[in-house]
């Protein structure tokens, strides 16, 4: 049974990270100036950077058409109104956090498509002849989201199916 607390969680958590995302993503386009500044090394093995993703994770269906664009954003769009859909019927702390870590990371980039026609990264990290993918807040809380959907799901459903007493 769906908690009414649980979903204002969840919303809440989501309007946060999609504030934080949207703050930072002006910050470093207007004030920083990264266009202008990058790359901005702040350790030997990460810098700060500008790259537009035209596409989804790692650059995937990367597109750069406005037919692409907007193929992307309704996509975004229905998966969000599926997390939305989620959170309503979220059961335990956990899966609302890490709903709203989605619903609030996935809003935040689709508004920079939106906007910009692509989402704006920034965070580089590299050692040696590695480079890691380019990413943004948005980016990490969507990673937090699906690390805590997996484990809500591993902890609260595991091999015997019932739930744990634990929140």
């Amino acid at each position: 049974m769906s908690h009414p607390s649980y979903m204002k969680l969840g919303a809440l958590v989501a309007a946060i990270t999609f504030a934080i995302d949207q703050g930072h993503k002006w910050w470093m386009l207007g004030p920083f100036n990264i266009a202008e500044r990058q790359p901005v090394s702040v350790t030997s093995f990460f810098d700060l950077v500008l790259a537009w993703n035209r596409g989804v994770s790692y650059g995937w269906f990367s597109s750069s058409s406005q037919s692409g664009r907007w193929i992307l954003v309704a996509v975004m769009m229905a998966i969000v109104a599926v997390l939305v859909a989620w959170l309503v019927r979220a059961t335990d702390r956990l899966s609302a956090l890490s709903l709203g870590f989605l619903i609030g990371g996935a809003l935040g980039n689709i508004l920079d498509r939106i906007i910009h026609g692509a989402v704006a990264d920034f965070f580089f990290f590299h050692v040696g002849s590695f480079h890691w993918y380019v990413f943004n807040l948005a980016d990490v809380a969507i990673v937090a989201g699906v690390a805590g959907l997996l484990y809500s799901s591993w902890r609260i459903g595991g091999p015997s199916g019932e739930a744990s007493t634990a929140e």
